[in-house]
């Protein structure tokens, strides 16, 4: 269960999925603060995306998109001159209430938002992991590339994983976190892959789900 606020690390391009792994180097002297506070606590930090337009602002507090993610730093490096490099692993998604002003950085006042699979569409999801799955490994033989998937990968965690890791937009990305649930989500994957052929990141997991 996530505590009701929780600092919030904002980016352009990056979306984080419940259970997949996101590296990150952190450099800017407020979110190396926030790093160390969170190391120094229950290691839990909100990944969330920042609107079109922050530029202007990037200093600032630019608006983000209420639904993020958060995740706990499962691995943490801090580097001489202050800087960290940090692995988080998604959590569950939020939905931003309030923000609180009293740090440098970010901290939002947040509501959680399960992702619970039912067991009457777990044999759907199934289904739509097959599909899914075979319309990627149509989209990669286009590229002249082998089609590998981890057969011992559970399902959602398939889903998230791909939601994060192919070749998608950002906004895209943020479409499909937003989704209501990971049977939902990998409806909407399905219907962009249909959309346009996408190249993955790569087609070899490298430990990157476990």
């Amino acid at each position: 269960m996530l505590p009701p606020t929780i600092p919030v690390f904002p980016l352009p391009e990056v979306v984080l999925f419940p259970n997949v792994f996101l590296p990150l180097h952190i450099f800017e002297p407020r979110y190396r603060a926030m790093v160390g506070d969170a190391l120094g606590g229950d290691r839990i930090i909100g990944m969330a995306l920042l609107q079109p337009g922050f530029e202007t602002d990037y200093e600032g507090r630019p608006p983000i998109y209420s639904v993020g993610c958060a995740g706990v730093i499962t691995h943490s490096e801090p580097m001489g001159d202050g800087r960290f490099n940090i692995v988080l692993r998604g959590l569950e998604k939020f939905r931003v209430t309030d923000e609180d002003l009293s740090k440098p950085y970010r901290i939002a006042h947040i509501d959680a938002i399960p992702e619970q699979i039912a067991e009457r569409d777990r044999a759907q999801l199934r289904q739509q992991r097959h599909r899914l799955e075979a319309v990627l490994a149509a989209a990669i033989e286009r590229s002249g590339a082998e089609p590998r998937f981890p057969p011992a990968v559970a399902d959602e965690d398939l889903v998230n994983a791909l939601a994060q890791y192919m070749e998608l937009e950002p906004l895209e990305r943020q479409a499909l976190l937003e989704r209501d649930g990971v049977l939902a989500r990998c409806r909407g994957l399905i219907e962009l892959l249909e959309m346009k052929s996408l190249s993955p990141r790569g087609t070899s997991w490298k430990g990157s789900l476990h």
